[in-house]
This record gives structure tokens, sequence and C-alpha cells, in this order.
């Protein structure tokens, strides 16, 4: 499996080796020891999400309250979309740099988020899948999110399809509304994370 950091720091590409046949094909999108020398540290999963979208569906930017935060490692087994990560850590020194990966079962490419970093995707194919493992539950009260359509992010969401959102990312604030309500993660908060896990 080959891993590339992306222009976001401590979010990473994974790519496995598939293997093909008259059969179909086999590939093991999630690898903990590929994953481990990467990242520095192991992935704890506590749960596993699925999502279906029509086609132009756009989820997020999303994030949760740091600490503890939600690592997400997500990869698409059906379909096609552009996953989005978004550095949205206050004092980070990349502070709202993005990047974008294709992900379908093609390539099988994953993308990990790691804890403090805005993700969002796009459904590029009607009945696109998108799975998640996450590092932690799903806790309400700490989800966040920021406005996908921000002009100052200024996401390129696959302008050729019309965009289908839900209220709550339609309604939620700008990267610039929710740094000046304090609900952004702060840089320093998640490195502490990020050192945490790598010494447990």
């Amino acid at each position: 499996m080959q891993a590339r950091e992306l222009r976001v720091p401590d979010a990473f590409e994974f790519t496995p080796r598939s293997f093909p046949d008259s059969r179909g094909v086999f590939v093991s999108p999630f690898q903990g020891e590929a994953f481990t020398k990467a990242v520095g540290h192991p992935l704890t999963v506590a749960q596993t999400n699925h999502s279906r979208s029509r086609k132009g569906s756009i989820r997020g930017l999303h994030f949760a309250d740091v600490p503890p935060g939600q690592a997400k490692y997500v990869y698409c087994p059906q379909g096609a979309l552009l996953d989005y990560v978004v550095d949205i850590r206050v004092g980070s020194p990349t502070f709202g740099a993005w990047d974008v990966v294709r992900l379908d079962p093609v390539d099988f490419r994953a993308v990990y988020v790691p804890e403090g970093v805005g993700h969002g995707f796009v459904a590029l194919e009607e009945d696109t899948v998108i799975s998640y493992l996450c590092s932690t539950g799903y806790n309400p009260s700490a989800e966040r999110g920021i406005n996908p359509l921000d002009p100052e992010l200024a996401l390129p969401w696959a302008p050729e399809l019309e965009p289908l959102m839900s209220d709550k990312d339609t309604s939620a604030p700008t990267l610039a509304e929710a740094a000046a309500a304090g609900l952004l993660p702060q840089y320093s908060d998640c490195v502490a994370r990020y050192e945490k896990l790598r010494a447990s």
C-alpha cells in the first residue's frame, strides 16, 4: 500500500494494491500496518458509517470538537466521489489550505482525515457509496460544520453538477464566521491529541 501526505498536514491518501482475476477483484482498502507506519499511530475504530448519495450530493464540511475529535478513514466501494480535506485548525501554519482526492472502486484510494480537520465530499455518480472508519462514536453535541459553498474557501465542488445539500449544511457558518464564534479547533489542541495517540 502506498501512502501520501496531502497538502493539509496530518491528512493522508492511501492507495492499496488490487488483485483482479476472472472472478472479479480483491482489495484491502485499510491496512493497519501501513496506516501506522504513515500516520505514526494505529487507528482505533469505534464506529463505522455508510452512506449512499445521489449524483451531485454534497456532504460536509464536517468536524468534531477537539479533544477528542473524530478521525475518519474513508473510501468509496461504489460510484465515484471527490473527497475534500480542509485545514480549519486555528493557529495551523496551513490554516485554510485544502486538498481533494478522487475516490472510486477503480483505484480504491482511501483518505485519512485526522481530528480537527474539516471533511466533505461530492458524489459524481448516482448511488455513490462512502464507507467511514471512525475513531470515536457519534456525539451530536460535539458535531460542527462549515458551509461547503463558503466563497472564501472556493472549493471546486464539481461545478458541472447541480449541488444537493442538507438544510444543516446550507445554513452552516462560513469559515470566518465559525472562527469568530470560537467554533473551530485549536491547532495546539489537535497537535496534543496526535502526540498523545503516538505515545499510547
